[in-house]
């Protein structure tokens, strides 16, 4: 039960203390989940974020359900899950009561666009951490630079976009496994 305890209120913690969503969470999952709590590895989180983001939902909400279900099973991912969202749904919550009442205060259109330039330095925190993990050759540098510029350039779905990446690795390292070159 302690230990069940300990996931919620971590990923609460990382749910409430952490704004931008899903992406800009990753930076602080890393931290908790690898450096402090020794829950996975820098590659298991990773891959965790790769799965995050290939299934449906936040890959922030999707992260927390993997470890806590790798933790301590179905109720581990509950715990987890619960966790990481319970905050944003009480801010979310309160937000919308009040909104109406102070959304028109310059103040408060200040605040909001000074919180969003700083989500933005959170994900690109967190996109060049993914980044010095996932582009280590010329092959994931190449994917990387074709799959921004089918994203910035045309209407290709993410989705596929990731479906097709994935594919791509699969034979690729298939590919290579075979002539004996180890990824």
């Amino acid at each position: 039960m302690k230990e069940l305890i300990d996931l919620f209120l971590t990923f609460a913690r990382i749910g409430g203390f952490t704004f931008g969503g899903g992406y800009a969470m990753l930076p602080m999952l890393q931290k908790e989940v690898v450096e402090r709590r020794h829950w996975a590895t820098e590659d298991e989180l990773m891959d965790y974020y790769a799965i995050g983001q290939c299934t449906p939902g936040v890959i922030a909400v999707n992260t927390a359900t993997f470890i806590g279900y790798r933790l301590r099973g179905i109720v581990g991912g509950i715990a987890a899950t619960l966790g990481v969202i319970a905050p944003s749904i009480v801010v979310i919550t309160l937000i919308a009561a009040f909104i109406q009442g102070f959304a028109h205060i310059p103040a408060v259109s200040h605040a909001f666009a000074g919180i969003r330039a700083c989500v933005c330095v959170l994900i690109f925190n967190a996109v060049v951490k993914l980044a010095k993990k996932s582009l280590v050759d010329k092959v994931t540098v190449s994917l990387f630079c074709i799959i921004l510029a089918l994203s910035l350039f045309s209407s290709i779905s993410p989705a596929l976009l990731v479906i097709g990446a994935g594919l791509f690795g699969a034979v690729y390292g298939t590919f290579r496994n075979r002539k004996g070159v180890t990824p």
